[in-house]
Parts: C-alpha cells; structure tokens; sequence
C-alpha cells in the first residue's frame, strides 16, 4: 500500500486524537471511561503510525506532524496533577459517596452482612427459637473467654488507650484487608463474609440479652460508639474486593485484564473509605469506648453511635443520591 493511501486511511483517526488531547487539556476535569479508552486506543494506533511512518520513509510533513501529535497527547495522557483541595473535596464529597450509593457489589455486600448480621443478632438474643445458636456460632470457649473479659472490663489508663488505638488501627486494617482479598475469588469471600456477619451478630444478640449481666452492660458500653463505623468499614471493603472479583467473569465487551483494570480503578475510592472509617473507628475504639461510665457516660456514647450513624445516612443517602448529573 501506497504512503498516500496510508495517510488518507489514517488521517481521521489523528484528527480525532488532536481532538480529543485538546479536549483535555481545555476541560481539565476527569472524562467517563469511554472517552478515555478512545483517547488511549487513538495514542497507541498513533505512535504506531510514527513508527511505520519513519520506518517507510512517509513525506516529512507527516512524520513532523505525527512527533508532534503523538509528543502532545503524551503529555495530556502521562501530565503530572498538582494538588487541589477542591480536587480532593471534591472526590471525597461527591464522587465515593455516589459511586458507592449506585454500585451492586456494595449493595450486594451490604445485604448479605446486616441480614445475616440481623438474623443471627436475633436467633442468640431470643433463647427460644435456638437456645445454644451463640454458642454454636461462636464456640462455648469463646463466648465464656468474652463474658469474662467483659465482667472484668472497668476502663484503661490513658497510655493504654494510646496503645489499644495502635492495635485497632492495624487490626481493622487486618480485617479490612482479609474481607478485601477473600472475595477476590468471589465464593470464598461471601462464605466468610457471611461467616463474620453471623458471629458478630451473636454476639451482640448474646451480650444484649438480659441474662448477660454486668458483662452485657460493658459491652454494650463499650461497642455502642464506634460500631457504626466499624461495621460499615467491612461492607465497604466486602462491596471493593466483590467488583475486582467479579471483573474476570462480566468484562463488559473487554478484555479480562482491561476489566480488571477498570474495576480496579472503579473500587479504588470504596476502599480508601473504608480505610478512612476503619481508622475513625479506631480512634473512637480506643479513647471513647473503654472510658468507664463516670467518665464518659453510656448516653453521651449512645449520642456518638447516633451522631456517627446519621452522618453515614448523609454521606451515603443525601450525597451519594444522583441529584443532578455530574
């Protein structure tokens, strides 16, 4: 094939890239998925044509215009982005809380903990129905271990509540991160999901039950505060590991790696939320919810549990509801 051929086959595909690299450059702001595969498809198919171009010796205006076309959508493609607060408030603010209000995996995730959470909270607290559901679920060795710990609980010192704050942060991070990569392979992590949702929900089914006693009434002093956030958090990091998981069996027309990459990216911000909740409930975990009740009264970590819980309903609800299109 001619050069002349080549170059009216191909010249409205570099007219379309030169397009779009303006277009970046003039909107600044992110483009939907779409718009950035094409963008990306037309840069590979062009630095091709670059290399065709020098190989086979094409007219010297060409080969200029296709250096200087590739060098620029190089640039809008690999550009370095300063740092934005408005950027950052924005992602935070307005992006997460949207994708995580209209994504299924979080829904899916969601459902699965808190109904299997409620059912199990239910049949341990009711005696009736199941009378040793508790300790099947938990084992008779641990429920004992929790109701003595919990008898004996009346508060730390301030140096320990620091340490305990250490250990939470890297303990929900251990948790988030198990949730995470079990439900990479997809089965596995809804049969432990499903597995945590049920033991913690017989255990607050056990220790809310009158029968409980002192050990209860600690309890429920000290998981009130920061259970909100905490419980949220594993949904989050269930809901992220879900999407990446299921990237390999519905690509959407893509390649497998090219929907795993999306997906990767789509999961990102629902992850880094979930890290950030994890560590707001570490920090409440170990300064709020150890304080013993003449220092911080159950009531005021009642309000905190109240507080933290509205704030998740207006974060995910409120912000998170399309009201108008971005």
């Amino acid at each position: 094939m001619k050069a002349a051929e080549i170059i009216k086959r191909r010249e409205q595909d570099w007219a379309r890239l030169e397009a779009l690299t303006d277009g970046i450059r003039k909107e600044n702001h992110r483009q939907d998925f779409n718009y950035v595969m094409e963008f990306s498809a037309l840069y590979r198919n062009a630095c091709a044509d670059l290399a065709l171009a020098s190989a086979y010796q094409f007219p010297p205006a060409t080969v200029e215009y296709l250096h200087g076309l590739v060098a620029r959508a190089h640039n809008q493609l690999y550009r370095g982005r300063g740092f934005s607060l408005q950027e950052l408030l924005r992602i935070a603010f307005v992006d997460t809380p949207r994708r995580i209000f209209s994504d299924p995996c979080v829904h899916v995730a969601g459902l699965i903990f808190w109904g299997l959470f409620a059912i199990a909270a239910w049949l341990a607290y009711d005696k009736t129905t199941w009378p040793d559901f508790a300790s099947n679920i938990i084992g008779v060795e641990q429920l004992e271990t929790m109701e003595r710990i919990f008898a004996e609980f009346n508060g730390r010192s301030w140096a320990e509540n620091l340490f305990m704050a250490g250990f939470y942060v890297f303990n929900n991070a251990g948790i988030g991160l198990r949730v995470f990569v079990s439900m990479l392979p997809i089965l596995p992590g809804l049969v432990y999901l499903s597995y945590n949702a049920m033991q913690i929900g017989a255990a607050f089914g056990h220790m809310f039950h009158p029968d409980a006693g002192a050990a209860g009434e600690n309890f429920q002093n000290f998981i009130t505060a920061h259970g909100p956030f905490e419980l949220t958090a594993i949904v989050l990091s269930a809901g992220a590991g879900l999407r990446i998981g299921l990237s390999w069996l519905h690509t959407s027309n893509m390649r497998r790696l090219d929907s795993l990459q999306v997906n990767a990216q789509r999961s990102l911000p629902i992850a880094l939320c979930a890290t950030v909740f994890f560590f707001i409930a570490a920090f409440i975990e170990g300064f709020i919810s150890p304080a013993p009740s003449e220092l911080i009264m159950w009531e005021v970590k009642g309000a905190v549990a109240v507080l933290s819980t509205g704030f998740l309903m207006f974060y995910f609800v409120v912000l998170g509801y399309p009201w108008r299109r971005s």
